[in-house]
């Protein structure tokens, strides 16, 4: 039966949780039940005290997400068309609101919803067979909710190609528009990941608290409202001892190097 999962790893004191979207026989495809299921997941997660960072990918090798069930939208009317892609939205958002960074594992398909999501994600680490594309207006309808995110990652002119062809993309191509930042050979795959989860767990956790929500902060205000912003952010880090500490640490090691 199509589900989400979430395992939780504990590395000393942090914690890290894969979240697997599995309707493998249907190429991850997202339909209600899997859209509310992995909202609510997500959000449980957001009150893990622990919680450093959080892996998303899906079953299999053939898809990350496939895109939204096209069989549910062919059933839609206006009241339930509202409803169905609010709560796609909630998942997206879901994953922007997590307060610690989320790292789309892709390998496969990520396609229409599944690019969405993608996008939703604070990085993308793509295998060298990854397949891109927002292929909504192929089948009647444009695409909404987090393509908004596209132009941040790929500027406007990429966007407007891949919303107005419908076409897609390898994951080469992804890397060097910007959509993912990696993209290794799917056998280095779960070994980038790992790379990318080590040096995150060498942040501070507040810090990347602070700047996760900084960041998505900055989308929504003018330059000299982000620098406002910026300068709070950096003062609500010294509410607890992690920068003395971290610096403190840092100026040690160095003197140690200069022994």
């Amino acid at each position: 039966m199509p589900g989400v999962s979430v395992a939780l790893h504990d590395r000393g004191e942090a914690r890290v949780a894969i979240l697997v979207v599995d309707n493998e026989q249907k190429l991850n495809i997202l339909g209600r039940d899997l859209i509310a299921s992995l909202t609510q997941e997500v959000r449980a997660l957001a009150h893990d005290r622990r919680l450093r960072a959080l892996v998303l990918r899906g079953a299999g090798e053939k898809a990350f997400i496939g895109g939204a069930d096209i069989r549910e939208m062919a059933t839609l009317d206006r009241k339930s068309a509202r409803e169905f892609i609010a709560a796609l939205h909630g998942a997206c958002d879901s994953l922007r609101r997590l307060p610690v960074p989320v790292i789309a594992r892709i390998e496969g398909y990520a396609l229409g919803a599944g690019l969405e999501i993608a996008a939703a994600c604070d990085l993308r680490i793509a295998g060298a067979g990854a397949k891109f594309g927002m292929p909504e207006v192929k089948v009647g309808i444009p695409s909404v909710i987090e393509a908004v995110l596209l132009p941040q990652l790929i500027g406007w002119g990429r966007t407007r190609r891949l919303l107005l062809t419908g076409e897609m993309i390898d994951a080469a191509e992804a890397g060097r528009w910007g959509l993912v930042e990696w993209c290794v050979p799917e056998r280095e795959l779960d070994a980038t990941v790992d790379a990318v989860l080590g040096a995150i767990l060498s942040c501070g956790p507040q810090a990347l608290q602070l700047q996760k929500a900084l960041i998505r902060d900055w989308e929504g205000v003018s330059p000299s409202a982000a620098v406002d912003l910026g300068i709070e952010s950096f003062v609500r880090a010294f509410e607890t001892d992690e920068p003395v500490r971290m610096m403190r640490a840092f100026l040690a090691a160095a003197a140690a190097r200069r022994r």
